[in-house]
C-alpha cells in the first residue's frame, strides 16, 4: 500500500478549510497534477523543501516521492483556480 493514500492526502489538504467553503481538492487528479508539477521542478533543479530528501547512502530519493511528501506535509500548496491563473502579459511598447 502506498503511504500516504489519496484519501489521507485529500483530507490533509482540505483540513482547515471553512465549512462554508468548497473543498480545495475533490479528486485524485488534482493531487496527481500537483505532485507531477512539483516533481518536474525538483528534476529541473529546484531545491527539495524537506530535510529527508536523501537516503541513508547519500543518494537523493526519487523526485515524485519527495513531491508527495512535500504536499502531504504542507510544504507545497495547491492554489484554487482563481489564484492559480496568471494574468496575460502585455507586450512592451517597443514590441507593438
Amino acid at each position: 500500500m502506498i503511504h500516504p493514500s489519496y484519501v489521507e492526502m485529500i483530507e490533509k489538504i482540505n483540513d482547515g478549510q471553512d465549512l462554508d467553503e468548497a473543498p480545495l481538492v475533490t479528486s485524485r487528479y488534482s493531487i496527481v497534477l500537483a505532485t507531477a508539477k512539483r516533481a518536474r521542478q525538483i528534476v529541473a533543479g529546484a531545491e527539495p523543501l524537506l530535510e529527508n530528501s536523501y537516503e541513508k547512502d547519500g543518494n537523493m530519493r526519487k523526485a515524485l516521492s519527495i513531491a508527495v511528501d512535500e504536499l502531504y506535509e504542507g510544504k507545497v500548496h495547491i492554489l484554487p483556480e482563481e489564484e492559480n491563473a496568471e494574468p496575460a502579459e502585455e507586450p512592451a511598447a517597443d514590441e507593438v
